[in-house]
């Protein structure tokens, strides 16, 4: 198989809304996450390979901040288990270290144990 992840993924156990900074759009919501990586679950494939720029919503009751931003390479797309959506996996290029300390209160908070 592939490469093999440092840190264990962790699944959210609700979603948060994953936008495309370029356009605002929302591209999807976020599924699993670590500090070096996110899946998105969509209505729509996304194109894989690509640079994208995102920003995407945290819970305001825990965070000071309501949004972090990074660029973020998707690296593949595939149909959901419900095949109306689709998953995509990406790879965080850019994250900040506070912001990385954000992602792993985010997963501490409000992430599955696994």
């Amino acid at each position: 198989m592939g490469e093999q992840r440092k840190l264990h993924r962790r699944h959210l156990i609700y979603y948060l809304r994953v936008f495309d900074r370029e356009t605002g759009e929302v591209i999807g919501h976020l599924i699993n996450i670590t500090p070096e990586g996110i899946m998105v679950i969509s209505e729509n494939p996304l194109e894989t390979n690509k640079t994208y720029k995102l920003k995407m919503d945290l819970p305001s009751d825990i965070f000071e901040k309501t949004e972090i931003e990074f660029d973020a390479e998707s690296r593949w797309c595939k149909k959901d288990v419900n095949p109306e959506f689709y998953d995509t996996g990406f790879s965080i290029l850019n994250l900040s270290y506070h912001d990385g300390r954000l992602i792993e209160r985010l997963i501490d908070d409000y992430g599955f144990r696994s």
